[in-house]
């Protein structure tokens, strides 16, 4: 809430409100929910004085309220290690600047760690840790963001891959004998004229991430590319879509996962036309939590590959002033494991039939994979891991001298401490403590979902209100039910997402993540409070408000064309 909204200046100097408590029917009182007045925090040419340490120490009381129910977000709050074992590296700058395999001129850095942790994750994701002299290692590095970063760093080569890009080394000047890197386009042989215009495929349940990557790349999707004016692919939407025009995103089952049958039919058809391809699937999709079958994805897209020439395509590349051919695979599969990526794994070793993603699976196999470690294990800030075979890595052309690495990474500049809370925690865990912690927020989702069921939907239905609609995509952490109260929504942090109910007419959803601090009380804490008389509305669906439409003046009449669109369901948290 912001200062222009509070009133009087007394309350203005309270840096913690809270809301007046709510009588339900049955007489019980809501617990107030702690707020905050940012004209308090608003700083001064001489500082705050003493009243900087009441305002440090009455945020931390608000950060310890929502720390303590937290469900929304699959986010691990257990940090308690960080704070026990590292506190005194955050009197460092740590900096791991430029590629992790290479430790550079920057000394105060936590490369030993980052290789380590990158080792780790290859073992655990199927592909041999790296090594400079075999390209079928891993390459990679600890991310200074989620895996939004990761997606599009793998995008960044996918595109520059499958499109024939090549690195060569060259004079900076004619009679300079100091070489410089640089990107280069080969030549593509034969007369395929889209054999270096890649399309990319992602499901409408993908997280909004990666859409926002393909603009930023310039990749174009397969509905941009398939409605482009100046080709003539719509057409055949109908035949191989069903749709009049190409959607923008892959469809998804209910469930949330890509429907493989219509992701194999459009990359079928892109692919017979010339292009190379660019496939996204997900291991836990942002709200449904959902998992693409991967397994199944390779499997069927190979197919389509072999038939339509997509392996080991020739271009001619020119260096040092002569000419020779490479071939280059016509396609890439991108794993978005945000949190999947993480504790699949562990599921498998618990016994938990879980589907396949990673580089164990044969040719054409999967490319790159991402998975972010502020969701799991869990870091106080974002963080993740992006990893690729070193044969398919195309390092940016930036040869950084004066920090003393070749700059690999898309950030330049990287957060150390990331790779040494991960570090940490694998050392300290082994992997029978985290199959066993994985297992239990595995069990924790299914538990939550039958006190859901068993507790809340009955009132529902003895009230005759709109039903729950409690679910959970097997194996996900992420249980969803229709949204109750604001205030319900506000104390446990439960993400949202509203959806179209008809009409003018919409409904919203509320998910929460079972990870590693979800206990059973803080579960039965909520089905307490989801018990009460006023926890839901009375009808789930609600008309649009107007203030929620877009002005008429964003969106004028003569516009026919979208050169960028992205759904706004289903596209939370990275």
């Amino acid at each position: 809430m912001d200062s222009g909204t509070r009133g009087s200046s007394a309350q203005m100097a309270r840096t913690t409100a809270t809301a007046p408590p709510s009588i339900t029917a049955r007489g019980r009182r809501q617990q107030a929910l702690p707020e905050l007045d940012q004209s308090r925090f608003r700083l001064k040419p001489g500082g705050l004085g003493k009243e900087r340490a009441r305002i440090l120490g009455e945020f931390q009381k608000y950060l310890d309220f929502y720390h303590s129910n937290f469900l929304g977000y699959q986010i691990n709050q257990d940090l308690s290690d960080v704070g026990s074992d590292l506190v005194k590296m955050l009197g460092v700058h740590t900096n791991n600047i430029g590629d992790p395999f290479k430790d550079g001129n920057l000394r105060t850095h936590t490369k030993h760690m980052e290789r380590a942790v990158l080792a780790y994750y290859a073992d655990l994701w199927g592909i041999r840790p790296h090594d400079e002299k075999d390209p079928e290692s891993a390459w990679g590095y600890v991310l200074s963001m989620g895996s939004s970063e990761g997606n599009i760093y793998g995008l960044l080569n996918a595109r520059d891959f499958v499109s024939g890009k090549y690195l060569l080394m060259e004079r900076m000047e004619p009679d300079s004998q100091i070489p410089r890197m640089a990107m280069a386009q080969a030549e593509p042989v034969g007369d395929n004229p889209n054999a270096t215009a890649p399309v990319i495929f992602f499901s409408q349940d993908s997280h909004y991430s990666v859409a926002k990557s393909a603009h930023t790349l310039g990749i174009p999707t397969f509905g941009e590319m398939g409605n482009d004016p100046a080709r003539d692919y719509r057409q055949d939407a109908k035949a191989v879509m069903g749709t009049e025009a190409w959607p923008t995103e892959v469809p998804s089952h209910p469930d949330g996962d890509i429907d493989l049958d219509k992701l194999t039919a459009a990359v079928d058809y892109f692919a017979r036309k010339g292009h190379p391809v660019v496939v996204v699937l997900n291991l836990g999709t942002t709200f449904k939590g959902a998992y693409d079958d991967v397994e199944a994805a390779v499997r069927k897209l190979g197919e389509v590959f072999e038939e339509r020439g997509l392996y080991d395509r020739r271009f001619r590349v020119r260096r040092g002033g002569k000419e020779e051919e490479i071939t280059r695979d016509g396609f890439w599969i991108h794993v978005d494991g945000a949190l999947g990526a993480n504790y699949v794994p562990f599921l498998a070793k618990a016994g938990i039939e879980v589907p396949e993603f990673d580089f164990r699976l044969s040719r054409p196999g999967v490319s790159s994979i991402v998975a972010s470690g502020h969701k799991y294990p869990g870091c106080p800030w974002p963080c993740g891991v992006f990893m690729t075979r070193r044969r398919l890595q195309l390092q940016p052309p930036p040869m950084a001298e004066y920090v003393g690495s070749p700059d690999t990474t898309f950030a330049g500049s990287r957060n150390g401490f990331s790779a040494a809370v991960l570090w940490n925690f694998f050392a300290k865990h082994s992997h029978e403590q985290q199959t066993e912690m994985a297992e239990g927020c595995h069990d924790m989702a299914e538990y939550t979902l039958k006190r859901l069921r068993k507790k809340v939907e009955p009132r529902l239905e003895k009230r005759g209100w709109d039903p729950l609609e409690s679910e959970l995509t097997g194996h996900s952490l992420s249980v969803r039910f229709r949204a109750p109260v604001e205030s319900i929504i506000r104390k446990y942090s439960l993400a949202t997402v509203t959806v179209p109910a008809g009409g003018q007419q919409v409904k919203t959803y509320v998910h929460l993540f079972t990870m590693p601090h979800v206990t059973k009380k803080l579960i039965d804490q909520l089905i307490t409070d989801l018990s009460r008389d006023d926890a839901f509305p009375k009808t789930a669906v609600r008309p649009i408000a107007p203030q929620a439409l877009i002005p008429a003046q964003y969106t004028p009449e003569e516009e026919t064309g979208v050169l960028h669109a992205v759904a706004m369901t289903d596209r939370g948290f990275s």
